[in-house]
């Protein structure tokens, strides 16, 4: 069944510009266009911690998120499917991106499709996408994708090897992604409860003749 179908994106790099945020906008490109092929609508709604950290630091201080941050948290949990990328930092993700989670409710991406990705000097911290990055995943009950994807500093350089292994990562992911979210009935491809099977004049039965 094609119809609507909603991505959030959420990128946790730090400089401008950013190499997560590229990563996470080609992660986001690539399900979006498997999406398109299928016949899917998509609308995607792109996540800039770095413009929410003071709003995330007020919220563990206070308990209360401010309006945009209550508004991306919605518009995540709320999503067919996210798209999470995050800079390696000491081997693990970055502060900022695990502050935001933790003012998510625990059950609140409960068997949502998150495609993960994550960016690092050194393709040494890849494996930090699987020991780290995951498991915080995994206690939120989200449906990791299979595929993760690592972007080391050689990946957007020159090269045969590098030019193509990481588009081709990423298209893989992508397709992983696109499969779970194309299935899914969380918002927009969801059927209007309100929506009568019938028209209503022959629900009425010849009541009104």
């Amino acid at each position: 069944m094609t119809g609507v179908r909603t991505l959030a994106v959420v990128s946790a790099g730090l400089s401008q510009p950013s190499s997560t945020r590229l990563l996470a906008d080609r992660l986001r490109d690539a399900t979006v266009a498997q999406l398109e092929r299928d016949g899917h609508t998509v609308e995607t709604t792109s996540i800039e911690l770095r413009d929410l950290a003071q709003d995330i630091t007020n919220n563990l201080l206070t308990g209360f998120p401010s309006p945009r941050l209550s508004a991306a948290v919605e518009a995540m949990t709320g999503a067919d499917g996210v798209i999470a990328v995050t800079p390696i930092f000491s081997s693990s993700y970055s502060g900022l991106f695990k502050s935001f989670f933790d003012i998510v409710e625990p059950t609140a991406l409960t068997g949502v499709p998150v495609l993960l990705g994550a960016t690092g000097g050194s393709a040494r911290h890849s494996l930090a996408l699987e020991y780290a990055v995951r498991p915080l995943f995994a206690y939120l009950r989200a449906v990791t994708v299979p595929t993760a994807v690592f972007a080391a500093s050689e990946d957007w350089g020159s090269g045969e090897a590098h030019v193509s292994a990481l588009p081709q990562r990423i298209e893989r992911a992508a397709g992983e992604l696109r499969a779970l979210v194309a299935a899914s009935d969380r918002s927009g491809g969801r059927d209007d409860p309100f929506a009568l099977g019938r028209p209503f004049s022959e629900l009425l039965g010849g009541l009104g003749a």
